[in-house]
Parts: C-alpha cells; structure tokens; sequence
C-alpha cells in the first residue's frame, strides 16, 4: 500500500500505548444511568417516559420528531426515577431520563457467523432501522447517521469512506473495534454504501495500526465480493488526518470546498464504530445503547477500553479503571486532549458519542498564561483548513461578530492544531469557538 496524507496538520505526542493492546472488557451495570434526551446534532429527542414508568433495555424513551435527530433508548431496565435537567459532558445541563436499574438484563440476538445478505433490504429499510436504532456518528460529533445516509435526490454519492484513523492522542476505542470487530465494520461499510448507492467503499488506517489493517484484511480476503468494492487505504500518522475533509483528500484526492460538505464532492464519511453498531442494528434490530470507550491518560490507575453503557457517570467509569492515580489535581476530558472538553464534574454521563475519557495530572495541561501573538504564523502553517488562526481568535476574543464571519470562521473545525503549536500559549480554539457562539447568538437576535 501507498502510504497518504494530507497537507498541513501536526504530530503530537500519541500515547496510545497506555490502552492499545487492551482488549475491550465489558464494564458492570451500572445501578443508575442518567441519559441525555440531547446525544445527538440537531433536535433533541422528546421523551416519551415519566416518572414511575417502568422500562426495558433497548426500549425507547426519547422519540425524533424532527429530521435531523435522533431517538434514545433505555440503556438498562429499571424505574425511570425522573425526567429532568442534568448535566452534560459538552457543558451546561440538558433534559435526561434517569433510571434505576432492576439489575437485569436482555440477551440479544447474535451469531458467530458475520455477514449479511443485503439483497433482502432495500435502501429506505437500512435508512429506517439506522434511524430506529438511534445510531450517530461515535467518532464524537454525533451527527445522525439516517440523516448522513438521506443525501438530496441532486447529490450522487460514488464513495464512502470509513474513518479508522483516530488520530486523538490517547484515543484506541476505534483501534479495538477494528481489530476485535472487523467483520462488523466490513459488513457495516457494505451496508452504509447500499444505502447511499455507492459502488466503492474505501477504509482509512493510519500506519501506526498494524493489527488493525491486518484484522480488516482477513476479512476482505475470505470473501471476493467484498474485496472487489472495498480498499484498506493506509495514512500517515499525522493528526487531524480523521478529520472528515482531510481524510476525503488523502484518501481519494477531491477538496471539499470552504462551506460545502463531502456530499458536494460525491462522498460520505462515517467512523468504523459507527459502521459497526450500523451492522448490529440490521441484523439484529439492536438500538445504540452501550459503546467502547478509552480511559486513558497519566492521571488513569489503569488504563482501559470499556464497553458502557449509555447513561453511565464519569465516575462510575473511572473507578472501574482503578480510579484516579496519585495525588494532586487532574483534568478530565470528555474525548482526547486536542479536541476534548474539561470537565467540572464526575457526575455527567456517557453518551453515544463519548469516545474516550482521559486524565491528566495538572503539570501536563497547558498552562492558561497566555502571551501576546508575535505574529508568527505557526498556526497559519499548520491549519488543516487553510484558515488564519490569530486573527480568528482575536475576533473572537473581542467579539469581532461580523469580522469573524468575514473571515471564514465558522469552516474551523476545532482540530486545536493552533493552539498546540503557539509559542505564546494563546488558547486560539476556544477562542474560536466564542467566536462561533457569538455569531449563533447574533444570528438568532437578527432572525427574531
């Protein structure tokens, strides 16, 4: 294979070895889950339990009624408890339904032989038990992947791609799923492309995963039909490398525009986990109501990947990992430390797109101290998105609302690759992303 990339980018420190060969291990049931009806980009789901009701694992418990969302599913069997305003791993607190589990729990239907005979479901079938099953994006931006799937009639789709990446530092919940469930990921690429009607389906490793592409490649080679649509595309190591228009570019070689999506460009991208859970929800109806996560970092006792259950606290989480190690004061963050986001307690709950967990003692973070911009220009060197990060932040910063729309603010994707390389420390991203909030804000007050 020939080795691809894209331009730009940077190579931080990876650690993945704290959690690579950790097999995945299936967390305990939680007595207790508190689940987000808000897991998803778009509408959140609205509940259809109340206090006192009693509920199955796998039943639903939030209904989509708009088209960009997502319907929710009860994790664990038990008493809903209360439907009420509760913290959330992205900040602030967020309608949840909260469940006292009766300790119970159901045997899914399941089989030792992978594979699935997709002449029996037409494209609109393997559209409604996506949606049905709840499934977004598990990469971490959670878009609903029926959604994803449900292109416009004008836009012809030629290619997926699968993103096996996971160029997060720390982060090898992907790695897991590909090494342990590789037929699931194969067979859920086929299905994603039968949807979508797409004749090849491509799956993008970076080079630093070699029992991944191995494990993928067993399976294409016992099966010619699959070998004959679908290619292991190997990347380099180079971080965002997964990021959706980065990973079009490497892989296939087509830009996808400033403003556009990768439907424009006749792709849609999905994450490997997500091709997975795809592959349970059509062949056994299973909603997304667990996933793998990666507990990492120095600030870990010991390092894991965990199948959890939606809904399960951080805590919960990570006293199963043997909780926090040493003493001092630690960061907790809701995915890697390039994109993932501080925490200020222990006691929000995992969601569909919670990828990973990671700790770090308190000498690791990045001090806040910021200096002046000395008008370098690393961060302009290193932008995946061809973006000027320094004047970005400023605007931002000051609340330049109208500049920072000018200037093309909201195609940043927060990759954190600016603020990594700054030799002044200046918290660029954050700053881009008040820059985003300010422009949500005024937007509303225009259209009101």
């Amino acid at each position: 294979m020939n080795l691809k990339t894209f331009k730009k980018g940077v190579h931080p420190s990876y650690n993945k070895e704290l959690s690579s060969g950790a097999a995945v291990v299936t967390a305990k049931l939680p007595e207790r889950v508190v689940i987000p009806l808000s897991q998803h980009i778009g509408a959140p789901a609205e509940a259809i339990v109340k206090k006192g009701d009693l509920v199955e694992e796998g039943q639903k418990i939030g209904e989509a009624n708009s088209f960009v969302s997502a319907p929710v599913h009860a994790s664990i069997s038990g008493k809903v408890k209360e439907v009420a305003m509760h913290p959330h791993a992205s900040g602030g607190k967020v309608l949840s339904v909260v469940i006292e589990g009766d300790g119970e729990t159901k045997s899914w239907p399941s089989s030792d032989i992978i594979g699935l005979d997709l002449s029996t479901f037409d494209t609109e079938v393997i559209r409604l038990l996506i949606r049905s099953a709840g499934i977004v994006g598990m990469g971490g931006a959670a878009f609903p992947t029926s959604v994803k799937l449900s292109p416009p009639k004008d836009k012809s789709i030629d290619s997926v791609i699968l993103n096996g990446c996971e160029c997060e530092p720390y982060l090898t919940a992907d790695e897991r799923v590909m090494v342990e469930e590789a037929g699931k990921v194969v067979w859920g690429l086929k299905a994603i492309m039968k949807s979508v009607g797409a004749a090849k389906g491509y799956i993008g490793v970076e080079d630093n995963k070699p029992t991944a592409i191995e494990a993928l490649s067993k399976v294409l080679d016992g099966d010619s039909s699959l070998k004959k649509d679908i290619e292991i595309v190997l990347l380099e190591t180079k971080y965002p490398q997964g990021a959706e228009k980065m990973l079009i570019d490497a892989v296939l070689g087509r830009v996808v525009p400033l403003g556009r999506l990768p439907l424009d460009v006749g792709v849609v991208v999905n994450n490997v986990g997500t091709a997975a859970v795809v592959y349970d929800a059509i062949k056994d109806e299973k909603p997304l109501i667990e996933r793998i996560v990666t507990i990492s970092g120095n600030g870990i006792t010991t390092p894991k990947n965990l199948l959890v259950r939606v809904g399960t606290s951080f805590a919960d989480v990570i006293e199963e990992c043997g909780g926090l190690k040493g003493s001092g004061e630690k960061e907790v963050l809701n995915g890697g430390p390039m994109m993932g986001i501080a925490q200020r307690s222990l006691d929000v709950p995992v969601t569909k797109g919670t990828s990973g967990i990671t700790v770090l003692d308190a000498d690791t973070v990045k001090p806040l101290d910021f200096k002046a911009c000395i008008k370098c220009a690393s961060c302009v060197e290193v932008c995946p998105m061809n973006l000027m990060p320094y004047r970005l932040g400023d605007q931002g910063r000051l609340a330049m609302t109208e500049d920072f729309k000018a200037w093309s603010g909201v195609s940043c994707i927060e990759c954190g690759c600016c603020s990594f390389v700054c030799p002044s420390k200046r918290p660029l991203v954050q700053w881009i992303r008040l820059g985003k909030i300010n422009l949500r804000e005024l937007e509303r007050a225009q259209s009101s």
